[in-house]
């Protein structure tokens, strides 16, 4: 998708890493202050006097320990540093279930921006907006909270996900879209390359200024909410997306070439993955060779129109529900954004778990991923692990 030529001409994108071993507050401190200062402070991204959205990952709130949303003392860090920078601060995330105030307390953000006289964006409404240049998408609706700022700093965490592989600093836009739109998205895009393209096109409209990645620790495994904690003593900082996005990749040994939002956030002038300036401390000291991710090189999702819904039934990774783990909450089947529901009680009857219809499932995973009783796996069927070998690492 990028020539060499082109590949020689460009300006490579500043990727800053910073080692932190913990998540204490005087280290967050010094780590945040370093990276930011690596790639020329934060007065290069913001200036005093405007209006400034931190945007962190708020997926569900839960304990920092959970390694779902960034930890509280980096949310601490980096809010300081920008409100040190002159600017007028709010934060805030669609999250996947219940309220942005209900999830940032879980999650130990409110306590600290109501400590810092920062103010919860509104993620409740929406407005859209047209974006002639989209290649694929040419309007969105973005909350409200979003479009009231003059700029966006973005504060992923890094995870593993079912759709996209990673979930970093490209998907962490998709909670600037309000409430139930999200699930319209999967659904109207089940295919994982266009949803990536979607993911693209939104970064390219809403440009946020800045990346700060939360990798102190990470999580690998049944990710985005659902994987297990991994210690990786990292904090990633870029102004572009996509560059920071493949350095987490190369982080966790997991080629970027298999990240959708990677490889078109690269073919469409997002960002770059291969022209990449690294500064601060050796990648090659954080590398984890036995990070748990999909390396699979196969689609998540499959290929509409090319296999039929038979073949797709018994090669591409599906949802599958744990029996055992399962309290039947119906938080899978109220996710679930096909029509008719891919996931539900068989019969209305609650007193066994609900089960799938992988003839209507869209492999969006939504029902993998907010799961509150990691009760739901990813599972790729016998003839896709013959198909789609694992990478050698």
């Amino acid at each position: 998708m990028t020539t060499a030529s082109q590949e020689h001409l460009a300006v490579p994108s500043r990727v800053a890493i910073v080692r932190c071993e913990h998540y204490e507050q005087e280290a967050v401190d010094a780590a945040v202050e370093r990276g930011l200062a690596l790639l020329g402070g934060a007065a290069q991204f913001v200036r005093p006097g405007e209006r400034i959205l931190l945007k962190p990952n708020l997926l569900f709130g839960a304990s920092p320990q959970s390694a779902i949303s960034p930890h509280p003392t980096v949310f601490s860090a980096l809010a300081r540093c920008l409100l040190e920078a002159g600017v007028s601060l709010s934060y805030g995330d669609s999250p996947g279930f219940g309220t942005t105030a209900w999830n940032a307390r879980r999650a130990g953000l409110a306590p600290i921006a109501e400590e810092l006289g920062i103010e919860l964006a509104d993620f409740a409404h929406g407005e859209t907006v047209s974006f002639p240049n989209g290649r694929l998408i040419k309007q969105f609706t973005v909350a409200a909270g979003v479009l009231d700022a003059d700029g966006i700093v973005s504060l992923p965490k890094l995870k593993t996900h079912g759709l996209m592989r990673l979930t970093g600093a490209v998907k962490n836009q998709f909670g600037c879209i309000p409430g139930l739109l999200k699930g319209e998205f999967h659904a109207r895009l089940p295919d994982q390359e266009r949803f990536a393209q979607m993911l693209v096109d939104l970064n390219r409209l809403l440009r946020p200024r800045l990346f700060v990645m939360d990798g102190i620790v990470a999580m690998e495994g049944n990710g985005p909410r659902n994987g297990d904690p991994r210690p990786l003593s990292v904090l990633l900082f870029a102004s572009d997306p996509v560059a920071l996005d493949a350095t987490a990749c190369r982080i966790i040994n997991l080629d970027p070439a298999l990240v959708p939002t990677v490889t078109w956030g690269e073919a469409w002038g997002l960002g770059q993955a291969s022209a990449v300036e690294l500064v601060g401390d050796p990648l090659e000291s954080f590398v984890a060779a036995d990070f748990v991710v999909n390396r699979r090189r196969g689609s998540t999702t499959g290929q509409p129109g090319l296999i039929s819904r038979l073949v797709k039934n018994w090669v591409v990774p599906r949802p599958v529900v744990r029996p055992e783990r399962c309290t039947r909450c119906g938080t899978c089947v109220r996710v679930c954004p096909a029509t008719p529901k891919a996931i539900d009680f068989v019969g209305g009857d609650r007193s066994a778990p609900p089960r799938h219809d992988y003839r209507r499932c869209i492999r969006c995973y939504c029902c993998q991923e907010m799961c509150p009783e990691n009760a739901i796996a990813i599972e790729t069927p016998p003839l896709g692990r013959l198909i789609h070998p694992v990478r050698s690492a």
